[in-house]
């Protein structure tokens, strides 16, 4: 039987599922749109607690000049190794650039901090 979710390796309680949306993603701060897309990623993840959805977007679809932050990385025994982003100084988004095989959908995607953005769904399929 195969999983429609991705395990951690060496922790089958953490886990994810990744899913396209089928809605128009916007990405807005203050009254600028900074991402638009209609090939977001929705990740699903399970580890020490049940956390909320993130949508991550293609790094073509964001219009915004996001700027690296150097002294930023994390790493996330699911998913890979993180580096951060900023727009207009403040930190606002981050990217698996260095995904696990397993977790390579999400290169060349970028997810915002919901608190710092507003992030609208946009269609018949969109969440409410």
């Amino acid at each position: 039987m195969t999983r429609l979710t991705i395990h951690n390796p060496d922790n089958d309680a953490h886990f994810m599922r990744i899913k396209p949306v089928k809605a128009t993603v916007r990405i807005r701060k203050g009254g600028m749109t900074i991402a638009e897309t209609t090939q977001a990623l929705r990740v699903l993840e399970t580890g020490r607690d049940v956390y909320d959805p993130v949508l991550y977007i293609p790094l073509d679809d964001v219009i915004a000049p996001l700027e690296p932050l150097q002294d930023k990385s994390t790493h996330c025994p699911l998913k890979g190794d993180a580096s951060y982003f900023s727009l207009n100084g403040e930190e606002i988004a981050w990217t698996y650039d260095r995904p696990f095989e397993w977790s390579e959908q999400l290169r060349g995607h970028v997810a915002f901090w919901p608190p710092k953005v507003t992030i609208e769904e946009v269609g018949d399929d969109a969440l409410v």
